[in-house]
């Protein structure tokens, strides 16, 4: 174990990743006064840095909320707010250690930083994380999704070491140009796909209608992708009645059940092989993009970079229009859906920082601002007022048909089904990489297998037989849960 340099520095360079958004509605005030406020004096104002992984759109929303702050309610309480973004949230996380552990280069370890649970976990067991429910009432505490103030509450019952300012939902996107003429041609609907197993038949028959349309056997093209493979996982086994890392005091019980994973399998794996499923970009919009699928599950915060047209060569393209549906659950599973999305983590250091990044952290999730920047960045808002249609509505009354389409389905989520993110332990992030990564890692190596058998002459079905055996699945069922029982407590 490593101990800081030097606690101060960890107080400097945050990117709070979901602070952004135009000031809105709400009036410019600071947070109320209480028995801390003599920390700050707006004649010598604490300066506080976040550092963020926003890029693009949602940081220009979040540096605007930051100047509005400092121009407002930072400067009646003393409180000067610096930002900085570290790029990807991986490079957050990679500086984020490095200044915690003084490696030389490093910069000052910020006041506030953007973090999933693994890594302010990690950050929290070397000391390095105030605990926020100081500077919190109950009645505060009850104007947030329950949910996501627990998930910051990982050392004790009452601690709060990650602050909720924004969260996404996974959705359903669907190319609908390309999907009307596959509609009219089969009779397909759209409610075929409200399933898993639904959605399995309908990529199957996607694939062999477009199959049909050519003289060239086997051609047919996929219909689905999926981003956060460890998402599918988590979340299938949890409608399934299965935790697969269950939590308790940092120590994790794994719960690798075969019956629940071979259901996974079967409704990822092997369609995947056949063709009916597809990745071959970096994320699945882009796979749109090149025309590789049609639809894809994903995050709602990167629902903005949804394609606008589909790029068939460089000399061709076409525009498409969108349609934003529910994520599919598995049939007769229970209500779960995953909750996602950084929260902001608040570093040890002297009181006046942490009171002062406290109440920026509060200012920012007032209802107005937090719905003000869900609209700007595909985010949903943290507070529960704020989680609805007519609210968001009344505050922003220009959003454009994608993003309130995007906003209605990912609040309807929120707000009819239990979420459900793991509680962080040790070697977290490692064990949800292998979740993100076995079962796709496979069935891409096999697919490209399946596909030198079809130009050799065999049938889709003698291609894939091979990887379609409970032998083949059970050798990669026993190496995966040998990977992950390294992790169990």
């Amino acid at each position: 174990m490593y101990l800081p340099m030097n606690m101060n520095l960890f107080v400097k360079h945050l990117c709070c990743g979901a602070l952004a958004g135009i000031l809105l509605l709400s009036g410019c005030s600071a947070p109320s006064a209480d028995q801390n406020s003599n920390l700050l004096d707006p004649d010598k104002p604490v300066t506080i840095t976040v550092w963020t992984y926003y890029n693009g759109q949602q940081l220009s929303s979040f540096n605007e909320m930051v100047e509005d702050f400092n121009t407002t309610a930072g400067r009646e309480l003393g409180i000067f707010v610096e930002s900085y973004s570290q790029g990807s949230v991986s490079d957050l996380e990679t500086n984020v250690m490095a200044a915690a552990q003084g490696k030389v280069g490093a910069g000052e370890i910020p006041n506030i930083f953007a973090a999933y649970a693994d890594t302010a976990y990690a950050m929290d067991q070397i000391g390095l994380v105030a605990d926020l429910s100081p500077y919190l009432t109950q009645e505060e505490l009850d104007t947030y999704v329950d949910s996501y103030i627990d998930e910051g509450r990982f050392s004790s019952e009452n601690s709060v070491k990650i602050f909720p300012v924004a969260k996404s939902a996974e959705i359903f996107m669907l190319n609908d140009t390309d999907w009307v003429p596959f509609a009219q041609a089969t009779g397909a609907d759209y409610q075929d796909f409200s399933t898993i197993e639904g959605l399995v038949k309908t990529a199957q028959a996607y694939y062999e209608w477009t199959d049909s349309l050519t003289e060239t056997p086997n051609d047919g093209k996929a219909f689905f992708g999926r981003d956060a493979m460890a998402n599918y996982i988590l979340i299938g086994a949890m409608q399934q009645g299965t935790e697969i890392f269950s939590v308790q005091n940092g120590t994790m019980t794994l719960n690798f059940d075969r019956g629940t994973v071979r259901k996974l399998w079967d409704n990822f794996y092997v369609p995947y092989i056949k063709g009916y499923f597809a990745s071959s970009g970096r994320f699945r919009s882009d796979d749109i993009k090149t025309g590789h699928v049609i639809s894809f599950v994903g995050s709602s915060s990167g629902a903005t970079f949804f394609p606008k047209q589909v790029i068939v060569s460089d000399t061709e393209s076409y525009p498409i229009e969108t349609k934003v549906f529910p994520c599919p659950k598995f049939e007769g599973g229970q209500d779960y859906a995953v909750q996602q999305g950084a929260g902001m983590v608040v570093t040890t250091g002297e009181e006046a920082e942490v009171y002062a990044s406290a109440q920026f952290l509060k200012w920012f999730t007032q209802t107005d601002r937090n719905i003000n920047f869900s609209i700007h960045s595909g985010y949903m808002p943290v507070t529960k007022a704020a989680n609805n249609m007519d609210a968001i509505r009344a505050a922003q009354k220009d959003m454009t048909p994608i993003m309130e389409d995007i906003l209605t389905t990912a609040v309807d989520t929120v707000n009819t089904n239990k979420l459900y993110t793991p509680k962080a332990f040790r070697g977290g992030t490692e064990a949800r990489s292998i979740l993100e990564y076995s079962m796709t890692d496979l069935a891409q190596a096999d697919r490209a297998a399946v596909v030198d058998r079809l130009a050799q002459g065999d049938t889709l079905d003698a291609a894939a037989a091979p990887y379609l055996t409970d032998e083949y699945f059970d050798a990669w069922y026993q190496d995966t849960l040998s990977r992950l029982e390294a992790f169990a407590g």
